[in-house]
């Protein structure tokens, strides 16, 4: 079940990334393919949440004993909020812009 749900959590950050860069058309954002992006950036974030609430303090993952604490385990929330955050500010800011000015 562990490597299943490492396998799952990739393919939805994967599948973010892929969904990320295709969603933009010349100068113009593709918006429910950029909604797919985020959704699949929260389920991976989801995914991680439920590897560490199933996995922490068993010793098959240092990295997944780290989330040892519930506040802990917030933090991959909090992660994936800011990462979320950070990504469309970047899309919205810097990413449209300048493909509006490269068309002109």
């Amino acid at each position: 079940m562990l490597y299943t749900l490492i396998l799952i959590a990739a393919a939805f950050f994967i599948a973010h990334v892929v969904l990320l860069f295709t969603s933009f058309n010349n100068a113009k954002l593709k918006a429910p393919r950029y909604f797919y992006s985020h959704l699949t950036l929260w389920l991976t974030g989801l995914t991680v949440f439920v590897l560490a609430f199933l996995y922490s303090g068993t010793n098959q993952s240092g990295f997944l004993d780290y989330f040892d604490t519930t506040t802990k385990k917030s933090y991959i929330f909090v992660f994936t909020f800011g990462l979320s955050l950070v990504a469309h500010c970047l899309v919205t800011f810097v990413v449209l812009p300048l493909l509006r000015k490269s068309k002109v």
